[in-house]
């Protein structure tokens, strides 16, 4: 086999995400991504590919696909399961719960960054149980002039108490917060299942008074939270 071939199972995502974008040559497609990557193609370079990428390949063909669609080639490319599906919630099914917006371009961990990223992922957690609520489009709708785009995105995510991010800028984060969402930024690459098993850890144990107060807890019991954690 020559060193420059890629594995069946690559060459078969590349056709799926040529599929998942209509009208895109795979051949076309393949040719770019070597290009773009370099030779060989391989698991690492797919992995790192991001949305802005996509709509550099074929020339910037795919420039004039939206983001969804975008999305869509780039999760075929990865071998990204399919779009989960969310669960209903309505308050109070889960008590003593936050609800946190993941910001994630692959849908399967922390790689966004607050002002890029296509999507928040948002989930209501507590100690014992994590529900997906809701998958929210970061695009802003056709006829809609908003001066400051994070102010936009800061408004998807207005419910929320907590925001994980890859990375986000400094007069951004300062939206968020004023909106009461306290967001925090990953060093790693993280799965979002790996990051919600770490938050039940800390609302199991003694969350910071603040989280506490995300979580419903009674002033006098935050109190208690709050000795606890500076023993």
């Amino acid at each position: 086999m020559s060193r420059n071939a890629i594995s069946r199972d690559l060459a078969l995502r590349i056709g799926l995400a040529a599929r998942a974008m209509p009208g895109t040559d795979i051949k076309r497609l393949l040719i770019a991504l070597t290009a773009f990557a370099g030779q060989p193609i391989d698991e690492e370079k797919i992995a790192a590919l991001t949305i802005a990428d996509m709509k550099t390949l074929c020339d910037g063909e795919l420039s004039g696909f939206d983001d969804s669609v975008l999305q869509q080639g780039l999760a075929a490319l990865k071998g990204v399961p399919a779009e989960p599906e969310t669960e209903a919630y309505a308050d109070g099914d889960l008590p003593g719960s936050v609800r946190i917006a993941c910001a994630s371009d692959d849908g399967i961990h922390i790689d966004g960054h607050f002002g890029s990223c296509t999507r928040f992922i948002i989930y209501q957690v507590n100690a014992d149980e994590s529900r997906l609520i809701d998958l929210r489009d970061t695009a802003m709708p056709d006829g809609l002039e908003v001066e400051d785009k994070n102010v936009f995105r800061a408004g998807l995510i207005k419910d929320c108490q907590l925001l994980y991010v890859a990375s986000v800028g400094g007069p951004a984060a300062a939206k968020i917060v004023k909106l009461g969402i306290h967001p925090i930024k990953l060093a790693g690459r993280d799965e979002i299942p790996t990051v919600i098993n770490k938050l039940q850890a800390v609302l199991a144990e003694t969350p910071p008074p603040w989280l506490a107060k995300a979580m419903g807890v009674q002033a006098t019991d935050r109190i208690r939270f709050e000795r606890r954690a500076s023993e």
